[in-house]
């Protein structure tokens, strides 16, 4: 079966920056939806009309995948509204971001503690990848009709670099 619009495609990936430092491979295959909101558009369109066993290399940038860096998403907050156990590397949900933090920051991003000061915490509300043109070489396992309930929901299940709370060490961007 051919890749087309609303239906499934099982993955693996390695992703790499322009200068081919590895940032994410994904080993095993993920089944991603096309024509829903698994994928970037760009990888959805590159993958059109191949078949499993297909090895797709591609460039995007940033305005085509995670956005420019936008420095008005940098927060410097009071480390006493966090807990103790802070470490760097740590996320959270904008809807989840302590009482007292800053009313100006957008609630739908998701921020990363980039710095620990004795005072202060940076949280920056930039996707891991904004602002860097990626590599990317996929290949295709296995391609198959997408159920009505994956069409409706817009998913297989899986984002395309869905940023996970990440527990300290855990530095996956899928």
């Amino acid at each position: 079966m051919e890749i087309t619009e609303q239906c499934v495609v099982a993955l693996t990936w390695t992703l790499t920056d322009t200068l081919n430092e590895e940032l994410d491979v994904l080993d095993e295959p993920v089944d991603f939806l096309v024509g829903g909101d698994d994928l970037l558009k760009k990888i959805e369109e590159v993958l059109q009309g191949h078949e499993p066993g297909a090895s797709v290399k591609l460039q995007i940038e940033p305005e085509e995948g995670f956005g420019e860096y936008n420095e008005n998403l940098i927060f410097l907050e009071p480390r006493s509204l966090f807990p103790k156990e802070l470490e760097e590397g740590m996320t959270f949900d904008g809807t989840a971001l302590p009482a007292g933090c800053n009313p100006d920051a957008p609630r739908d991003a998701l921020y990363t503690v980039t710095e620990i000061y004795p005072e202060h915490v940076v949280l920056d509300g930039n996707h891991p990848l904004a602002g860097i043109a990626i590599r990317l070489h996929l290949k295709v396992h296995a391609v198959r009709e997408a159920t009505e309930e994956e069409i409706g929901s817009g998913t297989a299940g899986t984002g395309f670099f869905r940023v996970q709370p990440m527990a300290p060490g855990n530095q996956q961007l899928h």
